[in-house]
């Protein structure tokens, strides 16, 4: 098997259904084996029986994989121990993709500079963006999984969003698996263990390529095109982020584990939300403050653990 597409789903068996449709009619060269890897993360819906039918309709293209221990990241780990492909792909179970897109994903591998890659990610079709919302902003569509660098092809300085990245089975032996103190799992929905491990990567010195030919359309629920739902995700960005050593250098200037620059930067855009006009500026603000406010808890939540325990915590403990 020269590829392993790797989807772990949870309790989506209608989108997942879709997600399949899709990738199941992908176009690859000739000579190129490939298989499509799903994870079911201990669903309760119908997602198994979905599963086996694309297992029944197109032998040897799926395989089914349980994992009953609850998280993203443990569905992700246990996809890379259940595949032997030197080549991983990543999707989503409520995305669509080109016929073209794995192809165009995993070219860039014939280059063995690189070590991984990642492509763009859209809205479905028909996606309009709320009047409260500036898309002009950078990472404003990031709750909604949109990564879009521009039309040019070339070296990423950033990590690939997770459900459209590839890498080579060789990142995973060298700079370990998927964090599981990250990613969604029953309690949480601290996310970024996908950017953390790309992030991983680059700060190994390692080089990840840009595709923008590689699509993607990720589906858009009417409950994420909510406030509430942006806040939310941006508050665990900012705990995801502390977890990760963002503002580790600034700890000696700290209240309570809390480094003041977050103090700081809190009240500085929290005046700015109430002097800005525009109902888009007001609420980029606000979502400063709520990034902000995750990473004050998150800080505030582990120097209490660390008294507690009269030991230092490691950074990044999985």
């Amino acid at each position: 098997m020269d590829i392993s597409v790797i989807l772990c789903t949870y309790n989506r068996c209608d989108s997942l259904a879709v997600a399949l449709e899709s990738v199941a009619i992908s176009q690859m060269p000739d000579g190129v084996s490939w298989e499509v890897l799903v994870v079911d993360n201990n669903s309760k819906d119908k997602t198994r029986e979905v599963i086996e039918q694309f297992v029944s309709r197109f032998p040897g293209r799926f395989r089914y994989v349980f994992e009953p221990r609850p998280g993203k990241s443990n569905a992700l780990n246990s996809a890379i121990q259940n595949s032997q492909a030197p080549i991983l792909a990543f999707m989503d179970d409520d995305v669509q993709v080109e016929p073209d897109w794995l192809q165009k994903l995993t070219r860039i591998f014939e280059n063995f500079t690189y070590i991984g890659s990642g492509g763009r990610i859209f809205p479905e079709k028909g996606f309009v963006p709320q009047p409260w919302l500036d898309s002009s902003v950078r990472y404003a569509l990031a709750p909604l999984a949109m990564f879009d660098l521009g039309p040019e092809a070339g070296e990423l300085k950033e990590p690939p969003f997770g459900t459209n990245m590839a890498f080579r089975r060789e990142a995973f032996s060298r700079y370990g698996e998927f964090r599981r103190d990250l990613g969604p799992q029953p309690g949480s929905e601290i996310r970024s263990e996908d950017t953390e491990f790309g992030m991983r990567l680059l700060l190994g010195g390692e080089r990840l390529w840009y595709e923008p030919a590689a699509v993607v359309y990720h589906a858009v629920s009417q409950q994420r095109l909510k406030q509430a739902y942006f806040l939310k995700w941006w508050y665990g960005k900012g705990r995801a982020d502390i977890r990760e050593g963002m503002f580790e250098g600034e700890k000696r200037l700290s209240l309570f584990g809390v480094p003041l620059i977050l103090l700081r930067r809190i009240i500085i855009w929290s005046l700015r939300g109430l002097l800005s006009f525009r109902r888009s500026q007001r609420f980029n603000c606000k979502v400063k403050v709520w990034w902000l406010a995750g990473g004050i808890r998150e800080s505030f939540g582990r120097n209490q653990m660390q008294r507690n325990s009269g030991v230092s915590q490691p950074q990044g403990t999985p």
